[in-house]
């Protein structure tokens, strides 16, 4: 594909392409990878050209957006917002529009959202619980968030969600990982995580923890719940523990978090697992290990 002089990509008169076709690709697809846009690893030079064009376009619509509509009140007319863009596998079309778009948030400024960046919001979202914020992009943050915040307004969240909205600590070990004799070289190679603020150094890394919470919100992120294998128990033992994510294995029961973790840590277990698979996207990996070789 030929590389063009100017500005080919529609809607983007602020940003430079010439720029952006002088970058090398690494730096391009790191960009892309940066602004979270679907399929980067992918694309072809002028294909992430057009991409990044468009992201850094929509950065800078987002700065400039309250004063425009500030203006545009004036007059006494909005004039609406821009088209954001639809990523590779997204299935639909996300807009980028002023004002509040998510139904009963009145107390919600939806504009201080945008104005946000996607890492605020998705840790935001982490923060609040909300299953699957890894993988959301902006706009769907943004409406997430949105509610979150507004039930959090309406006191209806931490009623509806009771104790297990509580953040469930870092666990005996203090979140560090458990040794014996039959440790594997899984375990020797993962990066440990001690605390819900710590991040993978980089894409597809092996983590490993005994911390509660950090388990519960990697869980719940993908929509995974705690579970026993059914006819694996001891007992008023729990058996084989495991994470159902609510379609693979029908023999899976679900537990409490409770339940789960006094078993967790009676066992000495650790919790292997992945944020992300190397292509970036969300990984659901995981696996329970015992030292000393006991049946997780």
């Amino acid at each position: 594909m030929s590389e063009k002089p100017g500005n080919q990509t529609p809607n983007t008169p602020d940003v430079s392409e010439t720029e952006l076709r002088s970058m090398k690709v690494d730096e391009l697809r790191q960009e892309a990878r940066d602004e979270h846009i679907a399929g980067a690893s992918d694309m072809r030079k002028e294909e992430l050209v057009k991409e990044v064009a468009k992201a850094r376009q929509e950065d800078h619509d987002g700065g400039r957006k309250q004063s425009s509509r500030s203006e545009a009140s004036n007059s006494g007319r909005s004039d609406g917002g821009k088209e954001g863009r639809a990523k590779e596998g997204s299935g639909k079309e996300g807009r980028d529009e002023p004002g509040n778009q998510t139904p009963n948030t009145p107390d919600v400024s939806e504009t201080e959202l945008r104005n946000m960046k996607v890492d605020e919001l998705r840790q935001e979202a982490r923060d609040a619980h909300i299953a699957g914020a890894s993988g959301m992009r902006k706009e769907e943050l943004v409406k997430e968030v949105a509610k979150a915040r507004q039930e959090g307004n309406d006191g209806g969240r931490s009623e509806d969600a009771g104790g297990d909205a509580e953040d469930l600590g870092a666990g005996p070990d203090g979140g560090k990982i458990r040794y014996g004799n039959e440790s594997s070289k899984s375990l020797k190679y993962s990066q440990e995580i001690t605390s819900t603020e710590e991040e993978p150094e980089r894409e597809g890394r092996s983590l490993a923890t005994t911390h509660h919470e950090v388990i519960r919100q990697w869980a719940e992120e993908r929509g995974g719940v705690p579970a026993t294998v059914d006819g694996t128990e001891h007992g008023d033992h729990l058996g084989v523990l495991r994470i159902d994510f609510r379609d693979r294995d029908a023999n899976l029961r679900e537990v409490t978090w409770e339940e789960w973790f006094k078993t967790f840590d009676d066992r000495r277990l650790n919790f292997i697992y992945q944020e992300e698979r190397t292509d970036g996207n969300q990984s659901n990996f995981f696996r329970l290990e015992n030292p000393e070789r006991e049946d997780a």
